[in-house]
């Protein structure tokens, strides 16, 4: 299993409704800073994936919404991916407050796909050999 942690995400005024609350359209954002930030820890860039000609659309995302992040909190993206990518990749993500209260629970599906045709592919051979050391059966 690989896991990751994201820090020090600061709620904006900006980033909440007229209740005070993060508006929950943020929390696809936050999820998707997550999944970048984790992937960039092991060395692995959207943006190198993408001159390739990959990319990685949401195929589905899911929200559950625990307590409301507000304006000025400090939140924690924890990322977790359960199984090694193959045409798919599912992440997990659970965000909690400065208090570690959590927040949120989420889950997003990613698929891999050519640019060049729009089909569907493998994972990249080297975000696999990024991964790979997480997911080794002792």
């Amino acid at each position: 299993m690989f896991a990751y942690e994201v820090k020090g995400i600061r709620v904006r005024y900006a980033d909440t409704d007229q209740m005070g609350y993060v508006y929950y359209g943020n929390y696809a954002r936050y999820y998707e800073i997550g999944r970048v930030e984790a992937l960039r820890s092991v060395g692995f860039s959207y943006r190198e994936m993408e001159e390739t000609g990959v990319m990685m659309p949401v195929y589905e995302n899911r929200s559950r919404y625990i307590k409301p992040a507000r304006y000025d909190d400090e939140l924690t993206i924890k990322v977790l991916m359960q199984k090694l990518p193959g045409t798919r990749v599912v992440f997990e993500y659970e965000i909690r407050n400065q208090n570690d209260v959590l927040l949120n629970v989420g889950e997003t599906t990613l698929v891999f796909q050519r640019m060049d045709n729009a089909k569907l592919c493998i994972a990249p051979a080297k975000l696999l050999e990024k991964l790979n050391p997480y997911f080794q059966i002792l």
